[in-house]
């Protein structure tokens, strides 16, 4: 086996060169030292060679200092980069742009240290940082932290405990909007010619409201226009009609999911039907948003229909498939987002 010399660090190289010198040196002939380290044949005569110079010796096998022009920071200076830039946003430190970008963070090091690096090298400084390009996730500014600990550590845990001494399933309702006239994803072409997707000149839309408990259990039903409070509450009519036992229900903070005619109507199930509310612009705390996720990202959504197709049986089909499988279901709550339920 053929060892690349370049890819072992300084030390271990050197402590190589030694160990074989010596070893040709107590009488090993030198072409089966070299092949037991995995070196070129002709590798350890030049080690040979320069051990054999007067006043060096085995001293000439040391590794040396590599070359090279030395870096602008100092790794102190590298380190205070890093806590800059790592989960913090440039507006913080006065910068007008709300993303980290090469020029953005030279701009940063050229304010604080009052030194100029160019693109390329604060390219390679972040990702000597351990630093990559990545697409943020987006937050609403009006989130709450601490409601979302509370929710997550107090709130849940009780509404959970509740719901097992009334002998209640607890499920986690969304809706969704789908459009045949959108096209997720991206498809492969020649560079300078935007590939094309023949999809419906008419548009459809439907929208789907839907319920899932950490058991696999999926209910959903699909309807056209708005969410009203009236329509919510039909929905719920509908939901309970399947159901055996009491259901507590997380909903998210949508208007029409706290109107009095919602709330009228929970009161008239008598105890059979309780809604909770989810912290606001909090969706990563909802397992129902990653059911939507999976089904735009390799269902329908993924493929525009054909002439004359519905848009409504398309949905309804790939949702009656999902409710078949509560094995995958399952696996939308182990996503660390929503890893609190299961800790309930």
């Amino acid at each position: 086996m053929k060892r690349d010399g370049r890819t072992l660090d300084h030390k271990t190289l050197e402590a190589i060169r030694r160990m074989a010198v010596e070893r040709v040196r107590e009488g090993e002939p030198a072409a089966k030292v070299i092949a037991a380290y995995g070196f070129n044949r002709t590798t350890i005569y030049k080690w040979l060679q320069a051990a054999m110079q007067p006043g060096l010796g085995v001293r000439a096998l040391r590794s040396t200092p590599a070359t090279g022009r030395p870096r602008t920071l100092t790794a102190r200076q590298e380190s205070q980069v890093l806590r800059w830039v790592n989960g913090r946003d440039p507006r913080q430190y006065g910068l007008d742009f709300g993303l980290w970008t090469r020029a953005v963070v030279g701009e940063l090091i050229e304010q604080k240290f009052g030194l100029t690096l160019g693109l390329s090298a604060i390219g390679a400084l972040l990702a000597r940082l351990g630093l990559t390009p990545q697409k943020p996730l987006q937050r609403a500014y009006q989130r709450d932290p601490e409601a979302i600990r509370r929710w997550q550590r107090e709130v849940f845990p009780d509404i959970a405990r509740q719901a097992r001494q009334d002998g209640a399933d607890l499920f986690f309702w969304d809706e969704s909007g789908f459009r045949a006239d959108t096209v997720h994803g991206k498809t492969w072409g020649l560079r300078g010619h935007t590939p094309v997707v023949q999809r419906p000149g008419q548009r459809q839309s439907i929208s789907a409201a839907s319920a899932v408990n950490a058991r696999g259990a999926f209910w959903f039903c699909t309807y056209e226009g708005a969410l009203s409070a009236a329509r919510f509450v039909e929905l719920l009519e509908r939901m309970m009609r399947d159901q055996q036992r009491p259901v507590h229900l997380v909903v998210d903070g949508l208007p029409a999911h706290k109107t009095a005619l919602v709330k009228q109507y929970v009161a008239s199930t008598q105890g059979r039907l309780t809604l909770h509310v989810l912290p606001g612009y909090a969706p990563e705390l909802n397992p129902d948003e990653l059911v939507w996720s999976h089904v735009k990202r390799t269902g329908t959504a993924r493929r525009p229909l054909r002439k004359g197709e519905k848009l409504r049986d398309k949905i309804e089909e790939q949702l009656a498939k999902l409710q078949q499988m509560p094995h995958l279901i399952r696996s939308f709550f182990k996503a660390p987002s929503v890893a609190y339920i299961l800790d309930c």
